[in-house]
C-alpha cells in the first residue's frame, strides 16, 4: 500500500526525522503516526474518564436538592425583583 506525499513542508519533515532516528522515512514516519494516535487515544481516554466522573460525582449528590422547577414568584423573591419595583 502506498502513501503519497504532496506536502513538501511534510516530505522536509519526515526526511528530517529520518535522519535524526536514522530509520526510513518509511519507519520514521509509521513511528511518528502510531505515536500521535497512541497520544490521542489518550487523551480522549483521559476526557472521557473526567466526563464519568463528574456525572457519578453529579448523581451522588443529585438527591440533596431539591430540583423541581421554580416558580415565577420563588424566582422574583430569589432576585429581589418584587411587583412594585418592576411597576406592576
Amino acid at each position: 500500500m502506498a502513501l503519497t506525499i504532496k506536502s513538501e513542508e511534510a516530505d522536509r519533515l519526515a526526511q528530517e526525522l529520518s535522519d535524526l532516528t536514522g530509520e526510513t522515512t518509511t519507519e520514521a514516519v509509521t513511528e511518528a503516526l502510531r505515536e500521535r494516535l497512541e497520544q490521542l487515544r489518550r487523551e480522549r481516554a483521559a476526557e472521557a474518564d473526567i466526563v464519568e466522573q463528574v456525572r457519578h460525582f453529579a448523581q451522588s449528590i443529585a438527591h440533596r436538592y431539591d430540583r423541581r422547577p421554580v416558580t415565577k414568584a420563588e424566582w422574583d423573591a430569589a432576585c429581589n425583583d418584587m411587583a412594585e419595583e418592576r411597576g406592576a
